[in-house]
């Protein structure tokens, strides 16, 4: 049996993306992606917690990350995990998990011609990027989302 490795997250950037261009011009995005759970502990108290991952987006999606994204942005990502290691200069290892995205949702409230809501969805596989999705409903919990952000 094959296996998967699949991540959705639902989350506000921590900072602006971090893109570089590699040789032979390939974009390269990396952020930090905050997602909180609420819940109630026994005693009936509200409490958060807030989890960070590494997001890292390549080509177009790096792009458009850097065109379209900033802190406190509210995306929906999907992509794999990703663990790589290295030796620091005293030749320690070090590891680090990364999220690598495949898809991207930009959650952010905009004003289309009609001023209503919409989300964008963008793609690294399949025709999908640029697609409107004008109709498309956000649940009112994350539209408070970035009320919520922990910086």
């Amino acid at each position: 049996m094959r296996g998967v490795n699949k991540v959705i997250l639902i989350g506000n950037l921590g900072r602006d993306p971090d893109v570089q261009f590699l040789e032979g011009n390939i974009a390269v995005a990396k952020f930090s992606l905050a997602t909180t759970e609420t819940f109630k502990d026994r005693a009936g108290k509200l409490i958060s917690q807030t989890e960070w991952h590494t997001v890292v987006l390549w080509r177009g999606l790096a792009e458009l990350a850097q065109k379209y994204l900033h802190k406190g942005s509210l995306v929906y990502i999907e992509g794999r995990l990703r663990t790589r290691s290295w030796e620091d200069k005293e030749g320690n290892k070090k590891f680090a998990t990364e999220v690598v995205g495949d898809n991207l949702v930009m959650l952010d409230k905009r004003m289309d011609l009609n001023n209503s809501e919409s989300a964008i969805h963008h793609s690294n596989t399949g025709s999908s990027t640029g697609d409107n999705f004008p109709n498309m409903e956000i649940p009112p919990q994350m539209n408070d989302a970035a009320d919520d952000l922990p910086f």
